[in-house]
């Protein structure tokens, strides 16, 4: 009998086995999982008064084994809606079974019934296993941008930085 894959929007029922997938995919990175404080804002900005993402859980014969997070961000080139792909994961004994790809099938009709315009994400240079896929699928690698962040002190530095200049004027 074929395996049973199931991709569906995950549910405030859903969120043990959600925050679960989401310290797997800390460990697999080798990252630090959230923390008590940050598990608990990843369930109000999944599914509080004013989401700030989507999460959707793929199931392979009635076990929850993967998982994205979505947002919208915008183009102002394309006048239109980008679907932001977050994370991607499934567990490592799920994998090369397909699920990854009809995720990506899955949250790609959904950017469609959007009216996106296009769908983004990043991965890390290590993960060949997932570039594969991504490349499989036909995604094109944007090697002419270079992805900034500011966090933290740097990030706390420059919104004071903003204030100051404000109260200046």
């Amino acid at each position: 009998m074929p395996d049973e894959i199931v991709i569906s929007r995950a549910e405030p029922a859903d969120t043990e086995r959600f925050l679960t997938l989401v310290d797997e995919l800390a460990d697999y990175e080798k990252l630090d999982r959230p923390d008590a404080a940050a598990r608990q804002r990843l369930v109000r900005d999944a599914w509080g008064e004013s989401p700030r993402f989507e999460a959707f859980l793929a199931q392979l014969n009635g076990q929850a084994v993967g998982y994205a997070i979505v947002f919208e961000t915008y183009s102002s080139f394309l006048a239109l809606p980008t679907l932001y792909l977050e994370d991607l994961f499934v567990t490592p004994d799920a994998r090369s079974k397909g699920i990854g790809t009809r995720m990506l099938q899955y949250l790609a009709a959904e950017a469609v019934r959007r009216g996106c315009g296009r769908m983004e994400w990043i991965v890390l240079d290590w993960n060949e296993l997932a570039r594969g896929v991504y490349r499989r699928i036909g995604a094109r690698e944007m090697t002419e941008w270079v992805f900034c962040r500011l966090t933290g002190s740097e990030l706390m530095r420059l919104a004071a930085e903003s204030v100051d200049t404000a109260s200046d004027a």
